[in-house]
């Protein structure tokens, strides 16, 4: 865990966020939370992080997404990391992981 993100307000964040039980409540919290522009941002990264677990090349990522290829890079370097953030997050959803 990157201890540099750790700490009362950020834990308090993530306190509120596990109390969180359906997709509605989801959209009602995060349209409270954040501006569209990163809730969009948000959501492509995980997509993106989901299609190079699937071995989509990039062009293919920035003609599904839009994402540029600065970001697809930037989160393929969180792929690689020991966080294991988005890995566990797609296991969580049941999603096949074999196809890394």
């Amino acid at each position: 865990m990157n201890s540099k993100l750790k700490n009362d307000q950020t834990d308090f964040l993530f306190d509120a966020i596990l109390t969180l039980k359906t997709k509605e409540d989801c959209y009602r919290f995060f349209e409270d939370l954040c501006t569209q522009p990163e809730l969009n941002a948000m959501s492509q990264r995980i997509v993106v992080a989901k299609l190079l677990t699937e071995k989509v090349v990039y062009s293919e990522i920035v003609k599904q997404t839009g994402a540029s290829t600065a970001t697809i890079s930037r989160v393929k370097r969180s792929l690689n990391e020991d966080t294991d953030g988005y890995m566990l997050a797609f296991s969580n959803m049941g999603i096949d992981l074999n196809k890394r």
